[in-house]
């Protein structure tokens, strides 16, 4: 299964989900092998480097996505992806509208995890803290989808 997380830029908040779920996948062993987490943005400057709070954030969890560079949404990941979840509804409504066979696949990351539509708040631009308590409320979305996802069999 391949899980794509959308935000605007993919600076912030889906790097910040895609590498916290590679973490928690790591964590839970082989039961997670078969899950692959990318991540895109809808407004990219392409080649963008992580912002420097979600880089200092993702390293003080042990994470290193310095290397990260941002990717526009495509329509090979249209395709490719199972799970496209994106960090709020406008998010969504973009994407339903340019890609309407999306379908069953495309949720906000809070709606997928069962948090009702509540979106990830942008925490671009802003403080140190508010990058830390979005990166912990995105792993706790994160953390209830990989759960969802392993419970229904949809890993392999």
């Amino acid at each position: 299964m391949k899980i794509a997380f959308i935000c605007t830029g993919n600076t912030c908040r889906s790097i910040m989900a895609q590498a916290l779920a590679g973490q928690i996948l790591g964590e839970i062993g082989d039961i997670g092998n078969d899950i692959q987490v990318i991540s895109a943005g809808l407004m990219v400057y392409p080649g963008s480097p992580a912002s420097e709070n979600a880089r200092e954030v993702m390293a003080l969890l042990g994470i290193d996505i310095s290397s990260h560079m941002a990717r526009p949404f495509t329509d090979a990941i249209a395709r490719e992806a199972d799970l496209i979840l994106t960090m709020t509804a406008a998010h969504k409504r973009v994407l339903s509208g340019n890609y309407p066979r999306l379908g069953e696949k495309l949720y906000t990351l809070a709606e997928y995890a069962g948090n009702g539509k509540a979106d990830v708040t942008d925490p671009f631009g802003q403080s140190f803290e508010v990058y830390r308590e979005s990166a912990g409320e995105i792993r706790e979305l994160v953390e209830k989808v990989i759960h969802k996802i392993l419970q229904q069999g949809n890993g392999n």
